[in-house]
């Protein structure tokens, strides 16, 4: 084989390489699919939990009974007049003063009793 044979083979082959590279497509549809995964399995569940804690942060009142998320039981005293902070009566002369947003949970005493599922 002499220089110019291979200098004909690469041309050749390149000339190959470049007319099947005609589209980006195949090399992003693996990414779009991650994507589509994340958005449905971690980013929209994440938003409708957020979602159901604001919800929970601004209908919270006085006399809630409630649990901070470090742990402490309490009952809200107290509501800031922007609503940044809330005051809880843990003890009978004892009041803690939270930010908001520190309240993991209103504790419900009775929830509402389950109906059950009929089965075929």
């Amino acid at each position: 084989m002499n220089l110019d044979e291979v200098l004909l083979l690469a041309g050749e082959q390149a000339a190959d390489g470049a007319a099947n590279s005609g589209s980006i497509w195949p090399l992003l549809l693996p990414f779009a699919v991650i994507f589509l995964m994340y958005q449905l399995l971690i980013a929209r569940p994440q938003k409708r939990e957020q979602g159901k804690r604001e919800g929970m942060l601004k209908q919270l009142k006085k006399n809630d009974p409630v649990v901070t998320i470090g742990g402490i039981l309490g009952t809200v005293a107290n509501l800031s007049d922007d609503g940044t902070e809330v005051t809880l009566k843990v003890d009978d002369n004892t009041r803690l003063r939270f930010r908001r947003d520190a309240i993991r949970e209103v504790v419900v005493k009775n929830p509402p009793p389950e109906t059950p599922t009929a089965k075929s």
